[in-house]
């Protein structure tokens, strides 16, 4: 009678156990990454911290940089993302609060120091993909907005680092927190300008 054990390991089944020792795994590194940084993370500490055995860290993640990749492009999936509703302020509202949001807590200001550009490192270069998505889905969103009429021909690249940057700015300095009403007034002035300064037809 086949009991599993024989011939090699058991087949990783989706949902299954090894799902869920991955999930601990990436959520412990995303703890240790926000306490200590991704130069001060260690490997070795992983285990201890999921409660699960190191052997699990080193069969699902022989390389240390491809953890803290794979932990910080999980967490950071929602950053990237732009709702859209059909009302292109109150999206780029909404934006600007969820971004503000995960760059407040702890690992939200690991990962902006671990961006800075005299820190690239392998694992850090893999993180400016969280930026590319980031730029994709404000194009995308932007780009629904002028073809509905929304909003006229506009950069939308140029769009987004105007009403990002005073997100980063606020949170950065830490002398308040960013509130709602920041990101409805940021979003007020910059698509009322770029309304008014769009070319006559």
């Amino acid at each position: 009678m086949a009991d599993g054990t024989a011939d090699g390991p058991p087949a990783r089944r989706p949902g299954g156990r090894n799902a869920r020792v991955r999930a601990q795994i990436l959520a412990a590194t995303v703890e240790l990454v926000a306490r200590d940084g991704i130069a001060g993370f260690r490997y070795e500490e992983v285990a201890e911290f999921a409660g699960v055995h190191k052997t699990s860290v080193y069969r699902n993640w022989p390389d240390r940089e491809e953890l803290v990749v794979e932990a910080l492009l999980r967490y950071a999936e929602d950053l990237a993302s732009v709702a859209d509703t059909g009302d292109i302020h109150r999206d780029l509202v909404d934006f600007l609060v969820a971004l503000a949001g995960g760059l407040e807590t702890p690992f939200g200001q690991t990962l902006e120091q671990a961006l800075q550009p005299a820190r690239q490192r392998p694992a850090v270069q893999a993180l400016t993909r969280i930026l590319d998505q980031r730029v994709a889905a404000m194009r995308r969103r932007v780009d629904a907005a002028v073809d509905r009429g929304e909003l006229p021909p506009v950069d939308s690249a140029f769009l987004g680092e105007m009403i990002s940057g005073p997100v980063h700015l606020i949170v950065n300095r830490g002398m308040r927190r960013f509130a709602r009403a920041d990101a409805d007034r940021i979003v007020g002035v910059v698509l009322a300008g770029i309304r008014a300064t769009a070319p006559r037809s």
